[in-house]
């Protein structure tokens, strides 16, 4: 199964097996529930680092965006490479992703007032919208379209890798940062496939569903949806500013 979301490999439901009863079996009505606690953490503990950069702690708050960053990762790699521990790492890494989010929401709001709430807004409605085209069939995960998705997804991450490394060098990729045309279309193109990694999570923790999963793989399909939903907002969140900048 061809997917850009590394979390959401095929060989995670092959080595996780199946349950061992009915009553451990992973349900599409448990991963909805543990996807939505894992958003209220990320949202309580962004909300605590937006405090600390709005009572003038920039020093507290930039220290919590890096132990959010580095703390994330690793606690990203340890849920993708043994997901049997997803149901303590998953809530771990919504908390740390929250510690990055606020710092960076609180830095967008301050230059953009508002823009916050609309970010939030969209990546909300993008999420309702995706959830019916997939519910009501309009789009299908097809095996194309995993491949196209994942391919789109693959090309950007290498664009932001060539950047970052162009970056070290005292250059970098400036037309994507830019709010001009070129750079709100790479922006907007962006988001439109975030959304589409969507249908990808929601086809894959509905597989898991399907091929009776043990009940652990529901945290594991909330971090996986997580890292999309925490992708999509950032991305948006630079659309925005982006437009914002373009309107001065």
């Amino acid at each position: 199964m061809a997917t850009a979301n590394p979390a959401m490999n095929e060989s995670v439901y092959e080595r996780a097996g199946h349950a061992d009863s009915l009553t451990t079996v992973m349900t599409l009505q448990g991963a909805v529930v543990k996807t939505a606690f894992l958003v209220v953490i990320v949202l309580l503990t962004a909300a605590y680092t937006w405090s600390q950069a709005a009572a003038g702690a920039s020093s507290v708050a930039y220290g919590l965006l890096i132990a959010g960053a580095i703390g994330g990762f690793l606690t990203a790699l340890l849920t993708i490479f043994v997901p049997r521990v997803s149901p303590f790492t998953a809530p771990l890494y919504a908390a740390l992703e929250g510690l990055i989010l606020g710092a960076i929401s609180a830095v967008f709001e301050t230059m953009y007032p508002g823009i916050v709430i609309q970010a939030v807004g969209l990546s909300i409605g993008v999420l309702a919208v995706m959830l019916f085209v997939y519910g009501t069939g309009i789009i299908r995960a097809t095996e194309k379209f995993k491949i196209g998705v994942a391919a789109a997804t693959g090309a950007i991450f290498l664009v932001y890798l060539v950047n970052m490394v162009m970056s070290w060098f005292g250059t970098g990729l400036q037309f994507i940062h830019e709010a001009g045309l070129v750079g709100i279309g790479f922006s907007l193109v962006v988001v439109v496939i975030a959304a589409l990694n969507l249908i990808l999570d929601f086809d894959f923790i509905e597989q898991g569903a399907r091929l009776q999963a043990p009940k652990y793989m529901e945290w594991y399909g909330g971090f996986s949806l997580l890292v999309t939903l925490v992708w999509m907002y950032l991305e948006i969140l630079r659309l925005l500013a982006k437009l914002r900048n373009s309107g001065d």
